[in-house]
């Protein structure tokens, strides 16, 4: 088991590392100066020798593998660089409004487990009967909407007709309810449709066919079923944490929830490239983390599988 889990972490080693290249050097390739553009931004006349000079201070002029050499030397000691708009700390930038980003994202997954879990238990155990279409019809329809879809006509119907919520989410509770909902919605609909096919894979073992013909109550097989199904279902929910994380940036700049969606995207927008680089790699860091913890506690969880 320690062998598994050491060779898990060399291989995630691995990823991050390939990953960390791959975005630098996206970066490096994308069009336009970011000296030139920082100089725009603050109304000095450019020069030949001013914009020499900023590309030097910004360790422009130095060739790629020095500057990501540099730049992954950094990211080890926990420091992401400084920002091309404001010279200022990328870390604490990301730092701030990625508490934000957490509750919006945990307080969304905790909404979708409390729609999914118990109707698509229910949709499992109603196979084909009318709660079991209904259902499959709504997770078909939350799945196939798109979250900024969903935004939108929230903010129409709650905040523009009924007047109940601010269009601009603030740092509370009001203001995160609809966010919350526009991400769970499509969630828990992936969560039905992939919950309710593993508990039917279960359903098809021999030893609920044997508890079934033994006249066992419904409620002890169920019980066991979900209990054999915890496994895969954890790896589900787990899976869905790293790409919540990410997917939440269009939401919060929709709602103008203070997270680290705004940030990123005006980043975008400036071509900030060290704040776009943190970024990247946090969310890809918790994505690796999460899905390589996954895999060792669905095998926690259920012996029967291996690493």
């Amino acid at each position: 088991m320690i062998v598994k889990i050491l060779k898990k972490i060399a291989s995630l080693i691995v990823i991050l590392l390939i990953l960390s290249f791959l975005v630098f050097g996206l970066m490096y390739l994308a069009p336009g100066d970011p000296a030139e553009r920082k100089l725009s931004q603050q109304g000095i006349p450019i020069s030949k020798e001013v914009l020499e000079a900023e590309r030097a201070k910004m360790g422009l002029d130095r060739p790629f593998l020095v500057r990501y050499g540099e730049w992954l030397s950094g990211i080890v000691r926990g420091d992401f660089g400084a920002s091309y708009k404001d010279d200022m700390p990328v870390g604490p930038k990301l730092g701030a409004g990625l508490k934000n980003t957490f509750i919006l994202a945990f307080s969304s997954l905790i909404l979708a487990l409390i729609i999914a879990f118990p109707l698509s238990v229910i949709s499992a155990f109603r196979k084909n009967g009318v709660i079991d279409h209904i259902v499959r019809l709504l997770s078909f329809i939350g799945n196939s909407l798109p979250n900024f879809l969903i935004s939108i006509l929230l903010i129409y119907f709650f905040c523009i007709k009924l007047n109940l919520f601010p269009v601009i989410a603030k740092g509370n509770v009001q203001g995160l309810l609809l966010p919350v909902i526009s991400l769970a919605i499509p969630m828990s609909g992936r969560f039905i449709r992939q919950m309710r096919a593993e508990l039917l894979d279960q359903m098809k073992e021999d030893y609920v066919t044997g508890m079934q013909g033994r006249g066992v109550k419904q409620g002890y097989i169920v019980k066991n079923v979900l209990r054999n199904s915890i496994g895969h279902i954890f790896t589900i929910i787990a899976l869905q944490i790293g790409s919540l994380m990410g997917g939440s940036v269009v939401i919060e700049t929709i709602f103008r929830w203070p997270g680290i969606g705004k940030l990123v995207m005006d980043s975008i927008t400036a071509r900030d490239y060290p704040v776009i680089l943190g970024f990247v790699i946090i969310i890809g860091v918790i994505y690796v983390v999460i899905n390589q913890l996954s895999d060792v506690l669905h095998h926690i969880l259920d012996p029967r599988t291996s690493l």
